[in-house]
């Protein structure tokens, strides 16, 4: 099953198999082998190839979209309850940096909490004489916590230290961007109420963003992270931007058997918008030094690959290969089955692989019949009991008491008692009971060399079962 496994003496295969012996001048005559002389090699265009050592590489192609890149949003919202009183980023798709103000809301609690922070200030400068240690500490404590909850509500601390100066409370609360970038989603206007917790704004840094490629099962075993990538948008025709691989999503999509992976990608110059289409190109550095040949070399049907090698002199070996990493060039590596060197079937190999199975599947008729031939005597109705009768080409004999015949066709003669007549489908009946139909005496057998319990008195006859045509059987 693999000629690539050699021995130099008799035993079993690592599958299990008995090893076959090899002799001199007979490497190439393995089963199923074919010989075709120039001509015909000319008129079919046969071409080889040779098994060689090669570094394989394979560029993995995939559509995606750009998306925004999760680790660089933020969203604005306000912890107090109150009204916006004047909004400084009025549109979707404004730059903001960070630090920039972007709203200002009115909120009494914050008014109230202003106030008390501004009670326990004076609180506790008047109690910073006082001879007791623990009135100091009390109006010490009293003071941190009206600090902290104005730091809790997202008070600035530049904006405590001017309470803390000025002693001036202010009507609204000035709230900043935490981070830079665009606008994406606003949901208020000026004079909306705002309670904890609502979002006010969506702000995404598009420097960086996201590629999201679809990726076919059947390549994501050659998809890493860290790969290098090629990016190309019909936005922007003759570029290709760079990006690596930074993470493989943990599923697939059930509908089109796709995996997603990220692909980071650098953009300083705006150019990438999120919702654009892509075409991503990863590259996968494949196998170093490995066997490799043609695809096309390659005949698969489903549950093996074969190739055909050329042995020389026009004789060619059909050979079962395990494949590995197909690369971007054509090339295919052989796991195992070849040698390097040999010379590989790359056009025409399917006509030899026509012309292999149906020379292979005759020899093994012929020796299936030739084994019934040898374990199966059987006797001919007609002939003296101690003789055998068999055909010109098997050696088939047929037994004289086990005979079975159709009422309607007696041409149709069988040792099979549950036959049913091919030309019209009734059971057979024991030949004895037609004697009156069939001159036993005078009949002249004929059956199939593959299917000999068929039996029939018409020369021109043909098997039911596989269509040969019939061989007369020869009486001794």
């Amino acid at each position: 099953m693999d000629p690539t496994e050699i021995y130099d003496r008799p035993g079993k295969s690592k599958m299990g198999m008995d090893l076959i012996p090899v002799y001199e001048g007979q490497e190439g005559e393995g089963a199923g082998s074919i010989r075709i002389d120039g001509r015909i090699r000319q008129n079919m265009n046969l071409r080889t190839a040779p098994v060689e050592r090669r570094d394989l590489s394979r560029t993995i192609r995939a559509h995606g979209q750009i998306t925004y890149a999760q680790d660089r949003e933020s969203t604005l919202n306000t912890k107090v309850h109150g009204w916006i009183e004047r909004l400084h980023v009025e549109t979707i798709g404004q730059q903001v940096n960070k630090g920039d103000p972007v709203l200002e809301i009115y909120s009494p609690e914050l008014v109230t909490t202003q106030e008390e922070y501004l009670l326990a200030l004076r609180n506790r400068d008047q109690l910073a004489s006082s001879p007791i240690p623990s009135v100091r500490e009390n109006a010490d404590r009293t003071l941190e916590a009206a600090k902290r909850r104005l730091e809790l509500w997202d008070v600035p601390s530049d904006e405590i230290s001017r309470l803390t100066e000025s002693k001036e409370v202010r009507r609204t609360l000035l709230l900043r961007s935490k981070s830079s970038g665009i606008v994406t989603h606003k949901t208020v206007v000026e004079g909306d109420e705002v309670r904890p917790g609502m979002d006010l704004f969506h702000i995404a840094d598009l420097g960086e963003v996201w590629v999201e490629a679809a990726v076919f099962e059947s390549d994501l075993a050659h998809v890493r992270e860290g790969m290098p990538a090629e990016i190309r948008l019909d936005q922007i025709p003759g570029e290709a931007l760079e990006g690596r691989v930074d993470f493989v999503y943990p599923y697939l999509d059930r509908k089109s058997r796709s995996n997603n992976v990220r692909i980071i990608v650098k953009n300083a110059d705006g150019k990438l918008k999120p919702a654009m289409y892509a075409t991503v190109s990863i590259q996968s550095p494949g196998g170093q030094d490995v066997l490799a040949v043609p695809a096309e070399a390659i005949i698969d049907s489903g549950i093996q690959k074969l190739v055909f090698v050329s042995q020389g002199e026009g004789l060619f070996e059909p050979r079962r290969v395990r494949t590995g990493l197909e690369s971007s060039d054509g090339s295919i590596e052989v796991v195992s089955g070849l040698f390097d060197g040999e010379q590989v079937v790359v056009s025409g190999q399917f006509l030899l692989d026509s012309e292999s199975r149906t020379r292979e599947a005759i020899a093994k008729m012929r020796a299936a019949a030739a084994g019934r031939a040898e374990d199966e005597p059987m006797e001919v109705m007609g002939a003296m009991p101690e003789r055998k009768a068999t055909t010109e080409m098997t050696g088939v004999a047929i037994a004289p008491d086990k005979l079975y015949a159709c009422p309607m066709h007696p041409g149709f003669i069988t040792t099979d008692q549950e036959a049913r007549c091919p030309e019209c489908g009734m059971g057979v009946v024991p030949l004895p009971e037609l004697e009156e139909k069939v001159d036993l005496a005078k009949v002249e057998f004929y059956t199939c060399e593959m299917h000999p319990e068929f039996l029939t008195t018409d020369s021109e006859g043909l098997c039911p079962e596989c269509g040969m045509k019939v061989v007369k059987v020869k009486k001794r």
